[in-house]
């Protein structure tokens, strides 16, 4: 399997692209002022595109899955965890996704949001974490039915229970960093590096962030697939 990450710079959103000798490539996380980009160079690998795929309902940019798809006919998945009437297939936590030889674990790890999943593959030695994991950091917890204890219990329990040397490939970072690792973030990420769930909770807490800018315009097209009047 072969993986390129992608970067939109307004909203610091990365994307992957995983794709095999099979030739069916699949956007993980795709950014709808992207959507060009990213055909682009799935022309110029000589792949298509079969699949695009959220980590979770994205409050502060538009997935370019439903563009996508009326480009290029790819369908649209999504953890079944969120209210998306629009998707092709919600998949399933625990689940084993073979995407023309793309294969992905589908791990549950709400708490950023109620239906957030991370996506893990054992051949790539690498977990796909959305918003749950991030670098150094995490995905807030105030909003979309967002629950610190939540989140502490599925990045302690589930993503740190992976193998040490996993890459960590996040779905944003606002510092300059690609990826990490679960023993590295184990080790030194602020917000869980020897925290009881009692410390977490209390720092998610008094974050005092503002609302992402695009909240009221993002919510409502991703769930949608990014579709809305207002989109383009």
């Amino acid at each position: 399997m072969r993986c390129r990450q992608l970067f939109e710079k307004t909203s610091s959103t990365y994307t992957y692209l995983l794709w095999t000798d099979q030739g069916v490539a699949t956007l993980i996380d795709p950014v709808v002022e992207c959507v060009e980009r990213d055909l682009r160079l799935i022309e110029e690998l000589g792949l298509r595109l079969g699949w695009t795929l959220e980590t979770h309902v994205h409050a502060d940019h538009i997935t370019g899955s439903g563009l996508l798809r009326q480009r290029v006919g790819s369908q649209a998945l999504v953890f079944a965890g969120n209210d998306v009437p629009c998707v092709d297939r919600f998949v399933q936590d625990g689940e084993s996704l073979d995407l023309n030889g793309v294969v992905l674990q589908v791990l549950a790890t709400p708490g950023h949001t109620s239906g957030c999943a991370s996506y893990h593959s054992p051949e790539l030695g690498a977990v796909f974490t959305g918003d749950a994991l991030l670098i150094r950091g995490c995905g807030r917890t105030d909003f979309q039915q967002g629950n610190a204890r939540t989140l502490f219990e599925s990045v302690t329990r589930k993503l740190f229970h992976l193998p040490d040397e996993t890459i960590v490939f996040p779905g944003h970072d606002y510092r300059g960093f690609t990826q990490s690792t679960i023993g590295e973030e184990k080790r030194v990420n602020p917000r869980f590096a020897s925290k009881s769930m009692a410390e977490f909770v209390a720092l998610m807490a008094n974050l005092d962030l503002a609302l992402p800018a695009r909240i009221h315009e993002a919510l409502p097209a991703n769930q949608n697939c990014g579709i809305s009047p207002n989109t383009y």
